[in-house]
């Protein structure tokens, strides 16, 4: 397995987005809180949110210090809020065990609170410099494509995925870390889901999908994410409303927010559970910490 690895670093070079978290002056924790925050969020979303963050939490301990209720307002409208409480437990252990510097090496990473196999590689890899494999969607696509011929990636294999990866990565750290974030940059742009731009890809002439002739994925259909009417929706629904107001709310304020009790009311518990939100002895509703 192999691709025109100087030829797709070279391409890094020259057209990567210019994003804020890749400066050679972010550090490592401003890498760690872009990471955490684009899982399953667009760049163009995360990017506003991101630079409000490191401005007002520019360490790990400023963070660690904040009420994880002030946590989950900053975290606005970002979705999946649990990774804001993930982010303030991380930076709570980096700065009380760490001297509130994010650790550079992957075991150490994976030992933080919420910080999974993809997160702690892409943190070493792109904080760090050093080699290690980061799969992420994009990743597995070119992947798949360009090495396998094939014309999408099947059901994800942590174990053969990573291997993958690591068999395409250079020896060393430098240039293995510079194709790690190469490689995901091709598939957000160029090696795209629909309508691939294969006429721009550096990679075009070794690429095993274009030498068989460019074929259908025919694997397991992928499932759609719907959004609207989700209890994922609800829950935003309700979480904005303590986003939206200066301490706690009645349960009535809440109940107008969705026209289905039965839902709206399972939404409400999950929030409780997940700890986004607190009640009052007096059955308010809360922000955690801002009762």
């Amino acid at each position: 397995m192999a691709v025109d690895t100087d030829a797709l670093i070279d391409w890094f070079a020259e057209v990567g987005r210019d994003l804020p978290w890749r400066e050679p002056d972010c550090s490592a924790w401003g890498v760690l809180v872009s990471e955490i925050m684009l899982q399953q969020t667009p760049v163009s979303r995360v990017q506003p949110i991101w630079l409000e963050w490191m401005a007002r939490w520019p360490v790990p301990s400023a963070l660690a210090a904040e009420t994880t209720g002030e946590v989950v307002r900053a975290w606005g409208k970002l979705g999946y809020p649990r990774r804001a409480l993930r982010l303030h437990a991380a930076a709570t252990v980096i700065a009380a065990e760490h001297g509130d510097v994010v650790p550079s090496d992957v075991d150490t990473l994976l030992g933080l609170p919420g910080i999974g196999a993809y997160t702690a590689r892409a943190v070493a890899a792109f904080a760090y410099g050093k080699r290690a494999p980061v799969v992420d969607t994009n990743v597995r696509r070119v992947v798949a494509r360009a090495v396998h011929g094939a014309g999408d990636a099947g059901p994800a294999s942590n174990t053969r995925d990573m291997a993958d990866v690591e068999a395409l990565l250079p020896a060393e750290d430098a240039p293995a870390a510079k194709l790690s974030a190469a490689l995901m940059e091709l598939g957000a742009l160029v090696c795209t889901a629909r309508s691939p731009r294969c006429a721009d890809c550096p990679i075009h002439a070794g690429c095993a999908w274009q030498h068989n002739g460019r074929p259908e994925y025919t694997g397991p259909a992928k499932p759609v994410q719907k959004f609207a009417g989700t209890d994922r929706q609800v829950r935003g629904l309700l979480l904005d409303v303590l986003r939206g107001s200066e301490g706690p709310v009645e349960k009535t304020r809440l109940d107008l927010v969705w026209h289905e009790p039965g839902q709206r009311d399972r939404c409400l518990d999950s929030l409780l559970v997940d700890g986004l939100l607190e009640q009052t002895a007096d059955g308010l509703f809360a922000l955690p910490g801002e009762h």
